[in-house]
């Protein structure tokens, strides 16, 4: 036997109710009536009225007429109500049957369908709740689309140069020469940085990137970081500076994983600073410890700086492929601080510099 639907099973417990109730009245009725009855006539023949040759018939006309009015007071009731139910019930499920339906069109794969606000309080916190659920799929799966068509588009250029030589080298229009290895190395290389990169966002944005956090002084990493990106600097490059307060509080961190995003920043501030200053400052506000990279570079168009920690973006693809970026540096630096209890933020003004500054809880 099929089990009974919630629309069924609404409705027949609403006659279920009824029927009890109905019931219950006519028992009570049945039994008590006809003796109240009797009792007023007991009190009409006190008061002087002779009632005793009608008395049995008064009874049973009594008996008569409740039993009519209770055969239609049952039949319109029963009616009213079951007709009542019905609707009750019709009503209860429509929004249900929506919700069925529209859950079904996500479940094939239509991200986009919503549930429409109810009426009923209980079913509208359950269509907020769903439709905030499948902005978030359909949050993931654009996410997902743009990964991979971001990551197809990355893996190309690198293929397409690596075949094109290893082509050229086996037909023999290429002559084999220490400079074609060395590109070939640098591009076999930019794959397997690609692919590390790819695999540590992976990890830090499922929170299974192991952070170990304790109490540091960074002034030691500060200056040692500085020392050794200044002795990669050119002559007629920018000049690295470092400005820090006398006294520096320790913060709760994870050093290696503070020097990983502190490396990615100067890099950045490197690559796109020919000229002028880059400057590393720490200073401390409530409870957190600021570190800020701000640099006198080429500096990012207000329309590209809210992407700036996107995954695979660049202001310039050509330049920063040149460079041997991958573009998810800075997505993984700001997971990495917020893993830390941080956050990360940047600010720019194209053609005068870009400033990216993060926070560590303090110790």
């Amino acid at each position: 036997m099929a089990k009974l639907g919630l629309r069924s099973r609404l409705f027949l417990s609403h006659l279920v109710v009824m029927m009890v109730g109905l019931s219950t009245l006519l028992i009570v009725n049945k039994l008590f009536s006809p003796r109240l009855f009797v009792l007023h006539l007991e009190r009409l023949e006190g008061s002087g009225f002779n009632l005793l040759l009608v008395r049995q018939r008064l009874v049973e006309g009594f008996d008569y007429a409740w039993s009519r009015g209770a055969f239609w007071s049952v039949a319109v009731g029963g009616t009213a109500a079951g007709g009542l139910s019905y609707l009750v019930s019709r009503r209860i499920m429509q929004p249900l049957v929506q919700i069925e339906n529209v859950t079904q069109k996500v479940a094939a794969g239509h991200l986009e369908e919503r549930l429409p606000s109810s009426e009923i309080p209980e079913l509208n916190r359950l269509a907020l709740s769903f439709n905030h659920m499948a902005a978030n799929l359909e949050g993931v799966e654009q996410r997902r689309q743009e990964l991979v068509s971001d990551l197809t588009h990355e893996l190309r250029t690198p293929l397409t140069v690596v075949e094109g030589y290893l082509e050229g080298l086996a037909d023999g229009t290429i002559a084999p020469s220490t400079d074609i290895y060395q590109r070939l190395a640098r591009e076999t290389a930019r794959l397997r940085q690609l692919v590390n990169d790819l695999q540590e966002l992976s990890q830090a944005e499922a929170g299974y990137l192991p952070i170990h956090t304790q109490a540091l002084d960074l002034r030691p990493l500060l200056k040692s970081l500085v020392e050794r990106f200044s002795d990669q600097l050119v002559e007629d490059g920018p000049v690295l500076k470092l400005d820090l307060p006398a006294d520096l509080p320790p913060v709760l961190a994870d050093l290696q994983r503070v020097e990983q995003v502190l490396i990615n920043l100067l890099g950045n501030a490197l690559r796109y600073t020919p000229e002028g200053s880059i400057t590393v400052s720490a200073w401390s506000k409530s409870d957190k410890l600021w570190i800020a990279v701000q640099d006198t570079g080429y500096g990012i168009a207000p329309e590209d700086l809210p992407h700036v920690f996107e995954r695979f973006w660049r202001s310039d693809r050509s330049r920063d492929r040149h460079s041997g970026g991958t573009g998810i540096g800075l997505s993984i630096s700001r997971r990495l601080i917020e893993l830390q209890g941080g956050t990360i933020h940047a600010e720019s003004e194209l053609g005068k510099g870009s400033t990216f500054r993060f926070s560590l809880p303090l110790a």
